[in-house]
């Protein structure tokens, strides 16, 4: 007897249906990307108990007539591809022609559809995959689609869906990026009896994603500038420095009006941000990239959210340079910050006794005898080196730097001097590309031992000491790292390491850049590579998980980005060990010198781990706690 036998359409249906219809949120999908498809102006949904119970989806675009709403619901039926050719170019949202038939499969479905010139339309009606009446019916011009009682005939299936409150999380984040993506259409969604959003349409993308994300967010989103790298064009908004959610809910990337998600884009955004983005954060971006259809494969997945680029590295530089560039060009002022809750509750300290100028060691280097410490050998004594580079010796210091307070102030540490109508003048906006000067800073004081209190003209501005004393150092070190090298200690017993062949051709390929880190390596034969130095100040137990950390960054390292990245981490620790701490007294001259290094750095507004550095309070908001203000 036969073993292999040909399943019946309907069982077909239901196993195609595994892959498109995973929950409510993929069904509303589909029918969302169909909507547009047709050229729809207006798209309202309908959900009940997140989609389970009844997903309703209305468009007035095209409409269809008879006989295309018939075949619409027949496996691999489509209106976007006719030949081999245009699956290499597909420039429309939807094309596999297996959405309608899968969702009519596992649910009881009804299509309504009128086209714009016709007298009458035609009303479709199917339940778990059997048809059961085809009749003419009335309404506006458009489809409706209507698909209740999801899984009802796959119990299976069934029990694996999600509570209600998380199904509905998951269908609302599809309409919003859909809405987002297509500013320029109207998009209405109904839960229950709640209006979630309605949103008009617009040509202002900002606009729709501040109806979205909220007028706080969206205010302070800085805009990527529309720029075209190597046939890739990027666009959109990005969150500043210190702006970060535990989730990826608004990491958001659109290819050609289709959100999309790819390991490139996640890597190029985030290098982009690089150290102005706290670990295990991701940021917020509303990021849209314009790139010829025949460049990309989105028939990856039958969920068509995976992408494949066939110049990948092309589209990585082009965001990783646009969101860098507006991270470098635009940030003009503070994080800004509307609570107390960061501040410690404890009381201001003393204010040390003053310091005379040649006593005053300059936050921007660090200090000679705690240097001396941090790079003593961790393993056994290098080998004498004829040159060490001058960071690694010590840093003679600059002569005083002129006050942050204006002349004529009424008490030391409280200025009171009646400002100049320059200096009421508002500050530049975050598109401007100028960066506020230390003469738009007052000291005012010390809170806690750790945040220094300064004014501005629009308002109180803390400063983390300890933050921006990281992020002076981290600079100053990685400048130096790009010049002149780190020093590395001979080991007295060379370590052996046997790699993958393509490990030890890439360690091979990238050894001026290990040379600069401090490692020596090269190879010992076969697949086996020979390490006689490491960093002078690399401080772990097992060297050999240094190695492999080395490998893995290498392995994901962009190619015009600056391989000197390897050690960065390691930077970041040590000069985090060498920062001033909380409960370290500074002097007056200490603080207004740190000011001055800090506003010099490239990414002054966060410390190398993405904490901020500065966090505003403009009057306007200290007004509304006062009353002032409604």
């Amino acid at each position: 007897m036969a073993k292999i036998r040909i399943m019946s359409d309907a069982l077909a249906s239901q196993v195609a249906a595994g892959e498109v219809v995973e929950r409510p949120a993929s069904v509303v999908k589909e029918l969302l990307e169909n909507s547009i498809d047709a050229g729809a102006r207006s798209i309202e949904v309908r959900a009940e108990r997140g989609g389970l119970a009844l997903i309703r989806v209305s468009d007035d675009g095209s409409g269809m007539a008879r006989d295309d709403a018939l075949l619409c619901v027949e496996r691999h039926a489509t209106s976007k591809i006719r030949t081999k050719e245009d699956l290499a170019s597909i420039c429309t949202l939807g094309f596999r022609g297996e959405a309608l038939p899968s969702i009519a499969s596992v649910a009881k479905f009804r299509l309504r559809t009128r086209e714009p010139d016709a007298l009458g339309g035609t009303e479709i009606t199917i339940h778990g995959g059997k048809m059961v009446s085809v009749a003419d019916a009335g309404g506006p011009p458009g489809t409706e689609i209507e698909v209740r009682s999801l899984f009802y005939n796959l119990p299976a299936r069934r029990k694996f869906v999600r509570s209600e409150s998380t199904e509905y999380g998951h269908l609302e984040q599809v309409i919003r990026l859909q809405a987002v993506a297509h500013p320029e259409i109207r998009f209405a969604f109904v839960h229950g009896d709640r209006v979630v959003f309605h949103l008009p349409a617009t040509q202002d993308r900002l606009e729709r994603i501040r109806g979205l994300a909220g007028a706080d967010l969206a205010g302070r989103l800085l805009e990527v500038t529309r720029r075209e790298e190597q046939a890739v064009t990027v666009s959109g908004y990005i969150g500043p420095p210190g702006m970060g959610r535990s989730d990826r809910r608004y990491l958001n990337v659109f290819l050609n009006g289709r959100p999309v998600e790819a390991p490139v884009l996640t890597y190029g955004v985030r290098e982009g941000y690089h150290t102005a983005l706290m670990k295990g954060q991701y940021p917020v971006t509303f990021l849209f990239l314009e790139l010829d259809p025949g460049a990309v494969d989105v028939n990856v997945h039958p969920a068509k959210r995976e992408v494949r680029f066939h110049n990948a590295g092309a589209v990585r530089e082009a965001v990783i340079e646009a969101v860098a560039d507006t991270l470098r060009r635009q940030m003009a002022r503070p994080v800004s910050g509307v609570g107390m809750s960061g501040l410690s509750s404890r009381m201001a300290p003393d204010a040390p006794e003053k310091a005379s100028d040649d006593e005053i060691a300059p936050p921007g280097t660090i200090r000679a005898q705690e240097l001396a410490q941090e790079l003593a050998p961790a393993l056994p004594p290098p080998a004498p080196v004829e040159h060490q580079p001058e960071w690694f010796q010590d840093v003679e210091r600059p002569a005083p730097v002129p006050r942050l307070i204006p002349e004529g102030t009424a008490a030391p540490g409280l200025p009171v001097a009646t400002p100049s109508p320059e200096e009421t003048s508002p500050m530049p906006e975050p598109s401007s590309p100028v960066r506020p000067k230390p003469e738009d800073f007052r000291y005012l004081g010390v809170l806690g031992k750790l945040y220094v209190l300064l004014e501005s003209r629009e308002g109180l501005v803390l400063m983390d000491q300890h933050a921006a004393h990281e992020r002076v150092l981290f600079e100053e070190m990685r400048r130096r790292m790009e010049t002149e090298g780190v020093p590395s200690q001979r080991l007295l017993v060379p370590l052996t390491v046997e790699l993958e062949p393509r490990d030890l051709e890439m360690l091979s390929r990238h050894t001026d850049a290990l040379q600069r880190l401090g490692v020596g390596a090269e190879p010992f034969g076969g697949n086996t590579l020979k390490i006689d130095s490491l960093p002078a100040f690399l401080k772990c137990a097992d060297p050999m998980n240094f190695l492999h950390a080395v490998i893995e960054e290498l392995r994901s390292t962009s190619r015009r980005m600056s391989t000197l990245r390897l050690g960065e981490d390691l930077v970041a620790t040590t000069v985090c060990r060498h920062a001033v701490k909380a409960n370290d007294p500074l002097h007056e001259k200490e603080l207004e010198r740190l000011v001055r290094d800090l506003l010099a750095c490239d990414m002054p507004y966060c410390c190398p781990h993405g904490r901020p550095t500065l966090i505003q309070m403009p009057y306007s908001d200290l007004e509304r706690k006062f009353g002032r203000r409604s």
